[in-house]
């Protein structure tokens, strides 16, 4: 027989062995539970995708199906976007693709001989009305996605040089594309009638146009009232309100003038009426010594008459004062 302490040991051995094999069986049945429910399985096989290095940080190792969107969000990072600044920018290219609208991309370069050409065209000094070299940025800047960025890191001047230089290109692309339909094909339509060719697109655009151009001039003479360019609804919107200013203006200025004429009128009035009355207070005046000169001079007339008459004369008076004095009495009572 074998030695007791051994064989505890074995059987110690079996029992560890077998809680193991329990437990990783129940973490097996934990597991499938769980592919059961995300629906997955058990059978995943990695396939290798090949991988490209970033251009703009040689730490990145991104797949080729995703390497541009990777592009263009490592080089908005390296210039300083932040995560949010990235959210709120849009792609403009997906707005212009069916459409005929000629678009421009700017570069960096492009960028710094633009405004190094506006800055060799200003004046040296600062002057009244006009940007001067000082206001131009003379390092290159990273092209701007977005107007924070265009405020910041663009003069004034440099938006506008840029502006024009957009706006320039514009017409000359417009022009270009126009030229077709202004080359004289006079010739070509005589030789084509002559030999009954078919007509190319081109001599058939020209021939429209001077379809639509003849039935426009027949059928409107005051073309230049019919169609009308913004630039000159505009000018007849300006000039409108400058005659309704004006006439207000007018009236404003007749209603000062009519005021004015009113209160000099009115003084001229006031004046007279002064006079007026400074003349009847000086014709009463005359008026009283006049009638105080004529009592005087009855009161002396009077006297003279008193004088020149006898005493008995001014007894008998008195009598008959008492007399008629007494018959009033008498009639009263």
């Amino acid at each position: 027989m074998g030695d007791p302490l051994e064989i505890q040991t074995v059987q110690d051995r079996l029992s560890r062995l077998n809680e193991l094999t329990e437990f990783t069986e129940n973490c097996k049945n934990q597991l499938n539970d769980i592919f059961k429910t995300l629906g997955w399985s058990m059978d995943y096989k990695q396939v290798t995708e090949a991988m490209e290095q970033c251009p703009y940080d040689p730490d990145h190792r991104v797949p080729v199906r995703s390497i541009e969107k990777h592009k263009a969000a490592c080089r908005l990072r390296k210039m300083g976007y932040s995560a949010e600044e990235q959210a709120e920018m849009y792609d403009h290219s997906i707005c212009y693709e069916n459409s005929s609208v000629r678009t421009f991309t700017m570069d960096k370069s492009t960028q710094h001989q633009v405004i190094l050409q506006a800055r060799s065209a200003a004046p040296l000094m600062r002057m009244e009305g006009v940007f001067w070299q000082g206001q131009y940025s003379g390092q290159p800047v990273d092209v701007p996605q977005n107007h924070k960025r265009a405020v910041c890191d663009l003069t004034v001047a440099d938006r506008l040089a840029l502006y024009d230089h957009v706006v320039s290109q514009r017409k000359e692309a417009a022009s270009s594309s126009n030229e077709d339909l202004y080359v004289d094909l006079v010739s070509k339509l005589q030789k084509d009638d002559e030999q009954n060719e078919p007509k190319t697109h081109l001599e058939l655009m020209a021939e429209m146009r001077d379809y639509k151009r003849r039935r426009q001039s027949y059928r409107a003479k005051n073309v230049h009232i019919t169609k009308k360019s913004y630039t000159e609804v505009i000018r007849e919107v300006i000039n409108v309100h400058s005659d309704e200013l004006a006439r207000q203006w007018r009236e404003d200025e007749d209603e000062s003038t009519r005021s004015e004429h009113s209160s000099h009128r009115r003084r001229l009035n006031e004046r007279r009426s002064a006079s007026s009355e400074s003349h009847n207070s000086h014709s009463k005046r005359h008026r009283s010594r006049e009638r105080s000169q004529d009592r005087e001079s009855k009161k002396k007339k009077r006297k003279k008459e008193r004088d020149s008459r006898s005493p008995s004369d001014h007894h008998h008076e008195r009598k008959k004062k008492k007399k008629k004095k007494k018959e009033e009495r008498e009639k009263e009572k």
